[in-house]
Protein backbone atom coordinates (compact mmCIF):
# COMPACT_ATOMS: atom_id res chain seq x y z
CA UNK A 1 0.00 0.00 0.00
CA UNK A 2 1.13 3.42 -0.69
CA UNK A 3 0.44 6.40 1.39
CA UNK A 4 1.61 10.17 1.58
CA UNK A 5 1.55 11.89 4.61
CA UNK A 6 1.40 15.25 4.41
CA UNK A 7 2.54 16.62 7.42
CA UNK A 8 6.50 15.58 9.54
CA UNK A 9 4.79 16.34 12.41
CA UNK A 10 3.94 14.78 15.40
CA UNK A 11 0.80 13.54 14.31
CA UNK A 12 2.28 12.75 10.79
CA UNK A 13 4.93 10.64 12.17
CA UNK A 14 3.07 8.80 14.35
CA UNK A 15 1.08 7.68 11.58
CA UNK A 16 4.56 6.94 9.20
CA UNK A 17 5.99 4.73 11.71
CA UNK A 18 3.17 2.95 12.11
CA UNK A 19 2.42 2.48 8.19
CA UNK A 20 6.07 1.36 7.38
CA UNK A 21 6.19 -1.23 10.52
CA UNK A 22 3.28 -2.58 8.88
CA UNK A 23 5.07 -2.97 5.65
CA UNK A 24 3.88 0.03 3.46
CA UNK A 25 5.26 2.31 1.11
CA UNK A 26 5.51 5.90 2.57
CA UNK A 27 6.47 9.46 1.50
CA UNK A 28 6.48 12.02 3.94
CA UNK A 29 6.18 16.10 2.59
CA UNK A 30 7.64 18.43 5.05
CA UNK A 31 9.76 21.81 4.84
CA UNK A 32 13.38 22.34 6.13
CA UNK A 33 15.02 21.39 8.49
CA UNK A 34 12.24 18.78 9.00
CA UNK A 35 13.42 17.13 5.76
CA UNK A 36 16.87 17.04 6.12
CA UNK A 37 16.32 15.87 9.56
CA UNK A 38 14.12 12.43 8.56
CA UNK A 39 16.48 11.71 5.54
CA UNK A 40 19.53 11.77 8.37
CA UNK A 41 17.85 10.40 11.19
CA UNK A 42 14.69 8.29 9.87
CA UNK A 43 12.23 8.53 12.86
CA UNK A 44 12.51 7.33 16.75
CA UNK A 45 9.26 6.63 18.00
CA UNK A 46 8.83 6.56 21.78
CA UNK A 47 6.17 6.61 24.79
CA UNK A 48 3.16 4.48 25.61
CA UNK A 49 2.62 2.46 22.23
CA UNK A 50 6.11 1.37 22.24
CA UNK A 51 9.96 2.15 21.24
CA UNK A 52 10.64 1.76 17.21
CA UNK A 53 14.02 3.01 15.25
CA UNK A 54 12.43 3.37 10.98
CA UNK A 55 15.38 3.63 9.42
CA UNK A 56 15.99 6.35 6.43
CA UNK A 57 15.82 4.12 3.75
CA UNK A 58 12.56 2.57 5.01
CA UNK A 59 10.29 5.47 3.70
CA UNK A 60 10.83 8.93 1.43
CA UNK A 61 10.91 12.42 2.53
CA UNK A 62 10.08 15.55 0.50
CA UNK A 63 9.53 19.20 0.54
CA UNK A 64 6.84 19.16 -2.09
CA UNK A 65 4.82 17.25 -4.42
CA UNK A 66 6.94 18.42 -7.55
CA UNK A 67 9.60 16.57 -6.23
CA UNK A 68 7.52 13.21 -6.13
CA UNK A 69 8.09 11.72 -9.73
CA UNK A 70 5.16 8.64 -9.40
CA UNK A 71 2.81 10.79 -7.39
CA UNK A 72 -0.57 7.85 -7.33
CA UNK A 73 -1.38 7.01 -3.44
CA UNK A 74 -3.78 4.94 -2.29
CA UNK A 75 -4.12 7.32 0.57
CA UNK A 76 -3.36 11.02 1.20
CA UNK A 77 -3.34 11.41 5.38
CA UNK A 78 -3.32 15.58 6.02
CA UNK A 79 -1.18 16.03 8.90
CA UNK A 80 -0.82 19.77 8.83
CA UNK A 81 -2.17 22.68 11.44
CA UNK A 82 -6.23 23.66 10.78
CA UNK A 83 -4.36 26.69 9.92
CA UNK A 84 -2.91 25.78 6.81
CA UNK A 85 -6.16 23.68 5.52
CA UNK A 86 -7.00 25.61 3.23
CA UNK A 87 -3.46 26.30 1.27
CA UNK A 88 -2.72 22.97 1.77
CA UNK A 89 -6.17 21.64 -0.12
CA UNK A 90 -5.39 24.03 -3.30
CA UNK A 91 -1.62 22.68 -3.46
CA UNK A 92 -3.42 19.20 -3.64
CA UNK A 93 -5.75 20.18 -6.38
CA UNK A 94 -3.25 21.99 -8.36
CA UNK A 95 -1.76 18.58 -8.60
CA UNK A 96 -4.57 16.77 -9.05
CA UNK A 97 -4.00 14.94 -12.18
CA UNK A 98 -0.36 13.73 -10.52
CA UNK A 99 -2.25 12.47 -7.39
CA UNK A 100 -4.77 10.40 -8.95
CA UNK A 101 -8.63 9.92 -7.12
CA UNK A 102 -7.41 8.25 -3.77
CA UNK A 103 -9.16 9.42 -0.94
CA UNK A 104 -7.65 12.30 0.89
CA UNK A 105 -8.05 11.43 5.36
CA UNK A 106 -7.74 14.86 7.54
CA UNK A 107 -5.90 13.78 10.56
CA UNK A 108 -6.22 16.94 12.23
CA UNK A 109 -7.71 19.24 15.19
CA UNK A 110 -10.55 21.08 15.35
CA UNK A 111 -13.75 21.91 13.36
CA UNK A 112 -13.99 23.48 9.79
CA UNK A 113 -11.24 21.35 8.10
CA UNK A 114 -13.35 19.31 5.64
CA UNK A 115 -15.06 22.44 4.93
CA UNK A 116 -11.59 24.07 3.13
CA UNK A 117 -10.77 21.00 1.01
CA UNK A 118 -14.63 20.32 -0.46
CA UNK A 119 -14.03 24.07 -1.83
CA UNK A 120 -11.56 21.64 -4.08
CA UNK A 121 -12.61 17.97 -4.04
CA UNK A 122 -15.47 16.11 -4.17
CA UNK A 123 -17.07 15.07 -0.72
CA UNK A 124 -16.68 11.67 -1.59
CA UNK A 125 -13.04 11.75 -1.46
CA UNK A 126 -12.67 13.76 1.77
CA UNK A 127 -12.42 11.88 5.06
CA UNK A 128 -11.80 12.68 8.85
CA UNK A 129 -10.12 11.19 11.17
CA UNK A 130 -10.10 11.66 14.82
CA UNK A 131 -7.11 11.72 16.94
CA UNK A 132 -7.02 10.82 20.68
CA UNK A 133 -3.37 10.11 21.43
CA UNK A 134 -0.87 12.74 23.22
CA UNK A 135 2.37 13.41 21.53
CA UNK A 136 5.33 15.49 21.87
CA UNK A 137 8.48 15.73 19.50
CA UNK A 138 11.96 16.01 21.26
CA UNK A 139 13.48 16.30 18.40
CA UNK A 140 12.18 17.10 14.58
CA UNK A 141 12.47 13.02 14.16
CA UNK A 142 11.57 11.59 17.10
CA UNK A 143 7.92 11.54 18.17
CA UNK A 144 7.23 10.72 21.81
CA UNK A 145 3.23 9.30 22.96
CA UNK A 146 2.64 10.50 25.95
CA UNK A 147 -1.00 9.46 26.38
CA UNK A 148 -3.40 7.16 23.90
CA UNK A 149 -7.16 7.34 25.49
CA UNK A 150 -8.49 5.43 22.16
CA UNK A 151 -8.20 4.13 18.67
CA UNK A 152 -8.04 6.16 15.63
CA UNK A 153 -11.70 6.94 14.06
CA UNK A 154 -11.79 7.17 10.67
CA UNK A 155 -14.97 8.44 8.66
CA UNK A 156 -16.52 10.61 6.69
CA UNK A 157 -18.60 13.70 7.11
CA UNK A 158 -20.65 13.70 4.37
CA UNK A 159 -22.26 10.20 3.83
CA UNK A 160 -18.95 8.63 1.83
CA UNK A 161 -18.28 5.15 1.69
CA UNK A 162 -16.16 4.72 4.68
CA UNK A 163 -15.51 1.13 4.01
CA UNK A 164 -12.59 2.35 1.32
CA UNK A 165 -10.54 3.09 5.10
CA UNK A 166 -10.63 -0.20 5.86
CA UNK A 167 -7.58 -1.44 4.14
CA UNK A 168 -5.64 2.13 6.11
CA UNK A 169 -7.66 1.37 9.12
CA UNK A 170 -6.05 -2.35 9.30
CA UNK A 171 -2.38 -1.52 8.56
CA UNK A 172 -2.56 1.32 11.42
CA UNK A 173 -4.08 -1.17 13.89
CA UNK A 174 -0.88 -3.79 12.16
CA UNK A 175 1.93 -1.42 12.69
CA UNK A 176 0.58 -0.36 16.78
CA UNK A 177 -1.03 2.99 16.32
CA UNK A 178 -4.75 1.13 16.84
CA UNK A 179 -7.79 2.67 13.97
CA UNK A 180 -11.35 1.74 13.09
CA UNK A 181 -13.67 2.72 10.62
CA UNK A 182 -16.91 4.90 11.85
CA UNK A 183 -20.02 6.21 10.68
CA UNK A 184 -20.34 8.45 13.10
CA UNK A 185 -17.26 10.46 13.00
CA UNK A 186 -19.04 13.85 13.55
CA UNK A 187 -19.96 12.80 16.81
CA UNK A 188 -16.44 11.94 17.62
CA UNK A 189 -15.06 15.02 16.46
CA UNK A 190 -17.23 16.58 18.83
CA UNK A 191 -16.42 15.05 21.69
CA UNK A 192 -13.12 15.86 20.60
CA UNK A 193 -14.01 19.47 20.55
CA UNK A 194 -15.43 19.31 23.34
CA UNK A 195 -12.17 17.66 25.68
CA UNK A 196 -9.99 20.09 23.50
CA UNK A 197 -11.80 22.99 23.41
CA UNK A 198 -11.51 23.14 27.36
CA UNK A 199 -8.14 21.95 27.91
CA UNK A 200 -6.00 22.77 25.72
CA UNK A 201 -6.53 26.85 25.90
CA UNK A 202 -6.38 26.84 29.27
CA UNK A 203 -3.61 24.12 30.05
CA UNK A 204 -1.61 26.74 27.63
CA UNK A 205 -2.78 29.85 29.32
CA UNK A 206 -1.77 28.54 32.76
CA UNK A 207 1.01 26.49 31.82
CA UNK A 208 -0.61 23.56 33.85
CA UNK A 209 -0.83 19.82 32.84
CA UNK A 210 -4.73 18.98 32.19
CA UNK A 211 -5.25 17.41 35.55
CA UNK A 212 -4.39 21.05 37.42
CA UNK A 213 -7.60 22.15 35.79
CA UNK A 214 -9.59 20.11 36.92
CA UNK A 215 -8.46 20.55 40.86
CA UNK A 216 -9.78 24.23 41.01
CA UNK A 217 -12.85 24.96 41.51
CA UNK A 218 -12.31 27.95 39.17
CA UNK A 219 -11.23 26.33 36.15
CA UNK A 220 -13.75 23.51 36.57
CA UNK A 221 -16.37 26.36 36.28
CA UNK A 222 -14.68 27.72 33.58
CA UNK A 223 -14.69 24.16 31.43
CA UNK A 224 -18.15 23.47 32.45
CA UNK A 225 -19.01 26.92 30.94
CA UNK A 226 -17.37 26.41 27.75
CA UNK A 227 -19.43 22.35 27.75
CA UNK A 228 -22.78 24.20 27.77
CA UNK A 229 -22.08 26.83 25.20
CA UNK A 230 -20.73 24.12 22.91
CA UNK A 231 -23.60 22.09 23.26
CA UNK A 232 -26.10 24.81 22.85
CA UNK A 233 -23.94 25.57 19.72
CA UNK A 234 -23.77 22.36 18.53
CA UNK A 235 -27.65 21.17 18.29
CA UNK A 236 -28.34 24.42 16.92
CA UNK A 237 -26.26 24.05 14.28
CA UNK A 238 -27.75 20.76 13.84
CA UNK A 239 -24.95 18.04 15.15
CA UNK A 240 -24.87 16.60 17.90
CA UNK A 241 -22.31 13.81 19.94
CA UNK A 242 -22.39 10.57 22.06
CA UNK A 243 -23.63 12.58 25.35
CA UNK A 244 -27.59 13.57 25.23
CA UNK A 245 -26.39 16.46 27.48
CA UNK A 246 -23.95 19.04 28.94
CA UNK A 247 -24.24 17.79 32.23
CA UNK A 248 -23.91 14.38 30.90
CA UNK A 249 -20.63 14.71 29.39
CA UNK A 250 -19.66 16.75 32.44
CA UNK A 251 -20.24 14.09 34.30
CA UNK A 252 -17.80 11.45 32.54
CA UNK A 253 -15.75 14.21 31.64
CA UNK A 254 -14.58 14.40 35.16
CA UNK A 255 -14.61 10.76 36.48
CA UNK A 256 -13.53 9.14 33.32
CA UNK A 257 -11.84 11.48 30.86
CA UNK A 258 -9.70 13.95 32.45
CA UNK A 259 -7.92 11.50 34.93
CA UNK A 260 -6.58 9.13 32.41
CA UNK A 261 -4.74 12.69 30.60
CA UNK A 262 -4.09 14.31 33.92
CA UNK A 263 -0.55 14.39 33.12
CA UNK A 264 -0.53 15.45 29.67
CA UNK A 265 0.48 19.18 28.44
CA UNK A 266 -1.20 21.03 25.72
CA UNK A 267 0.15 21.62 21.93
CA UNK A 268 -1.39 24.33 22.62
CA UNK A 269 1.38 25.22 25.36
CA UNK A 270 3.84 23.83 23.24
CA UNK A 271 3.25 26.21 20.13
CA UNK A 272 3.16 28.86 22.27
CA UNK A 273 6.31 28.07 23.90
CA UNK A 274 7.92 27.85 20.57
CA UNK A 275 6.15 31.17 19.49
CA UNK A 276 4.10 29.58 16.58
CA UNK A 277 0.55 30.23 15.42
CA UNK A 278 -1.94 27.74 17.62
CA UNK A 279 -5.49 26.44 16.17
CA UNK A 280 -7.37 28.43 18.81
CA UNK A 281 -9.23 29.33 15.05
CA UNK A 282 -10.58 25.55 14.69
CA UNK A 283 -11.16 24.92 18.65
CA UNK A 284 -12.80 27.75 20.30
CA UNK A 285 -12.76 30.34 17.53
CA UNK A 286 -14.73 27.90 15.18
CA UNK A 287 -17.17 27.46 18.49
CA UNK A 288 -17.97 31.38 18.81
CA UNK A 289 -18.15 31.59 14.73
CA UNK A 290 -20.40 28.78 14.46
CA UNK A 291 -22.53 30.03 17.60
CA UNK A 292 -22.57 33.59 15.54
CA UNK A 293 -24.22 31.86 12.56
CA UNK A 294 -27.18 30.22 14.40
CA UNK A 295 -27.42 32.98 17.01
CA UNK A 296 -26.06 31.30 19.89
CA UNK A 297 -24.22 33.45 22.66
CA UNK A 298 -20.70 32.02 23.47
CA UNK A 299 -19.44 34.45 25.45
CA UNK A 300 -16.74 32.45 27.37
CA UNK A 301 -15.42 30.92 23.91
CA UNK A 302 -15.02 34.18 23.03
CA UNK A 303 -12.74 35.15 26.05
CA UNK A 304 -10.62 32.33 25.93
CA UNK A 305 -9.50 32.69 22.08
CA UNK A 306 -9.28 36.21 22.73
CA UNK A 307 -6.88 35.61 25.33
CA UNK A 308 -4.79 33.35 23.29
CA UNK A 309 -4.98 35.28 20.92
CA UNK A 310 -3.17 37.90 22.73
CA UNK A 311 -0.61 35.76 23.58
CA UNK A 312 -0.24 34.82 19.92
CA UNK A 313 -0.19 38.58 19.05
CA UNK A 314 3.19 39.25 21.01
CA UNK A 315 5.37 36.97 18.10
CA UNK A 316 3.10 35.53 15.44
Amino acid sequence: MKVLIYGGGAVGLGLARSLVSSGNDIAIIDVEPTVSALKYNGIVQTGVLGSFTIKPEQFTVYDSLEGISDAYFDYICVCIKSYMSETIAEVLHQHKDKIGTCPIVLFQNGWGNAEQFIKYFDKSRIYNARVMTGYIKPALHHVDITVHADAIHIGSLFGGDSTKLQPLAEKLTKGGMPAEITQHVDKDIWAKMLYNCALNPLGAIFNVPYGQLGKSEYTKAIMNDIFHEIFETMHKAGYSTHYQSAQGYIDVFYSKLLPSTGQHRSSMLQDIQAKRRTEIDALNGAVVELARQHGVSAPVNEVITGLIKFIESGYV
